[in-house]
């Protein structure tokens, strides 16, 4: 486990990089949700440059698009492109947008950014590898905040309908969405309680604790009756101190002074 801690504070300090150099962008989720991202592309995932383009692999929507300087941090330590280009963030003519886009931006299987669309998009690849005789695993990471799309339920009732135990879910349960606290903006919880009514399998996990999410993992791999979702307790710009649990960095880039500073810290605590 502590390589993997190690990868996801490597990989905390490029997501602060970047965001700094763009001026703008989404700290706060992309810090909450960069450790569930390392456990999948460093453990339980085999997707690499040279077989992406292969149907009979593991599949990763982003379905809260807006965290997408954590999924490029990994895509480009995975060798997708070159790490200096995280640094071109969100500046124009770079193909790393402010949402993932899967025509631009080499290893993204799905565009996302407009919210509650990632499960159902899950779904279709789940419901194309059963045509095709495929049985890899789909994995979804959903925002708390997302949960309140009325889409993310139409779509749950397909997964658990069809019996798709190819998916499985991950929520970043920060409990902070740009507006505020979700219990304020608008309450979804509780979350398991509303999935298992949606005939889910319903999980939990502590979403910074990589043997916690490695047991709910390795749960929801071996229940074959449907689909699997794990509610991860997670913590809004994980890692570092001033950001922690702050709604403010939802959705402001650090300065330059203030990643060095992050960074620093990040560091000192590994």
């Amino acid at each position: 486990m502590t390589n993997l801690q190690q990868k996801s504070t490597e990989l905390r300090e490029w997501i602060l990089r970047s965001l700094a150099a763009a001026g703008s962008g989404h700290p706060g989720g992309s810090l909450s949700a960069i450790d569930i991202l390392t456990l999948l592309y460093y453990q339980e995932m085999t997707v690499t440059p040279e077989n992406y383009e292969q149907k009979e692999r593991e599949h990763f929507i982003l379905s809260k698009g807006h965290a997408a300087p954590a999924l490029y941090a990994v895509l480009a330590d995975k060798g997708f492109f070159p790490k200096e280009e995280l640094l071109d963030l969100r500046k124009f003519g770079s193909f790393l947008q402010g949402h993932p886009d899967r025509i631009k931006t080499p290893g993204i299987d799905s565009s996302s950014g407009s919210l509650g669309q990632g499960l159902s998009i899950a779904n279709g690849l789940a419901l194309a590898q059963r045509l095709d005789g495929i049985q890899k695993k789909v994995f979804v990471l959903l925002g708390d905040g997302e949960l309140q799309e009325g889409q993310v339920w139409e779509a749950a009732m397909t997964t658990a309908h069809y019996r798709l135990n190819q998916v499985i879910a991950f929520v970043d349960n920060n409990r902070l969405q740009i507006d505020g606290t979700n219990q304020a903006i608008m309450n979804v919880e509780d979350i398991g309680k509303k999935f298992s009514a949606f005939n889910w399998n319903v999980l939990t996990a502590d979403g910074h604790d990589f043997y916690s999410l490695t047991q709910a993992v390795n749960q929801a791999k071996t229940f074959d009756q449907g689909p699997s979702v794990i509610v991860c307790k997670t913590v809004k710009g994980k890692g570092v101190s001033f950001m922690e649990n702050q709604v403010g960095w939802h959705g402001k880039a650090p300065s330059l002074e203030e990643a060095s500073q992050a960074i620093e810290e990040l560091r000192e605590a590994f």
